[in-house]
């Protein structure tokens, strides 16, 4: 039994001709499963894309149709065919689709088209993850302090609309002149609040505490902000 599984349009498949010889059955009983299949009013979209028509020539010369199946495919049509014999084929075949498809992932291009596609493909990754990489990378190696005014303009907004932004989101809220973080997110490294010294208006030297964000809460901070939608600057799409 040999080229149990096939590459076919940059997919493994077998054949209705292969499975009708491997489980000894005639091809017309083989056909007319999947043809059921197909002609079937429920999930008729999903098997359409698990067969593809095929054409073969007998010894005569004649051409006859054959259909083609990917692994999903072939589970339904062998799912029937019963017997110690039959559950040796189908470990043969599960294990002739995983090689094949396993080679599908590291397969090197042929041509210099596909050659040039792969390459475009990875650009495209490239490009979509090097924003969030960049920034990522440049949040984890800074081990201090950071205030949110810093962060806030790393997300384009004011000091002001950050700290509603996350007092909205049920972060933080503001006790006296300092903004605090709620009792679920506290004891959990994520801020430090520290004195801060300050003139007012008169002229007079004052201190208040202010709070800022260690490195484990900015990572807190981007984490939680990419769930909602909110993505730093340099990572917005235009």
């Amino acid at each position: 039994m040999k080229d149990l599984v096939i590459m076919k349009d940059k997919q493994a498949v077998t054949s209705s001709l292969q499975v009708a010889e491997v489980f000894d059955k005639q091809h017309k009983h083989v056909m007319e499963a999947i043809k059921n299949k197909l002609n079937s009013a429920e999930n008729s979209a999903q098997y359409n894309s698990m067969f593809a028509e095929g054409v073969y020539k007998d010894k005569s010369g004649k051409s006859n149709p054959m259909y083609y199946m990917n692994r999903d495919g072939f589970s339904f049509i062998v799912m029937g065919f019963t017997g110690h014999k039959a559950d040796g084929f189908k470990l043969q075949y599960i294990k002739a689709f995983n090689e094949m498809e396993q080679q599908v992932k590291f397969q090197v291009p042929s041509t210099l088209p596909e050659a040039l596609r792969l390459a475009a493909d990875q650009a495209e990754k490239i490009s979509v993850l090097q924003p969030k990489a960049d920034y990522t990378d440049k949040m984890l190696a800074n081990p201090g302090l950071e205030t949110t005014s810093v962060i806030a303009k790393n997300y384009g907004y004011s000091t002001r609309e950050f700290n509603k932004l996350l007092h909205g989101l049920g972060i933080q809220y503001k006790q006296g002149k300092t903004w605090l973080l709620y009792a679920k997110y506290q004891n959990q490294g994520y801020t430090h609040v520290e004195p801060y010294g300050y003139t007012n208006s008169d002229g007079i030297e004052m201190v208040r505490n202010t709070m800022k964000w260690t490195q484990k809460g900015q990572r807190f901070l981007y984490d939680f902000l990419e769930s909602k939608g909110i993505m730093p600057k340099v990572e917005q799409t235009a």
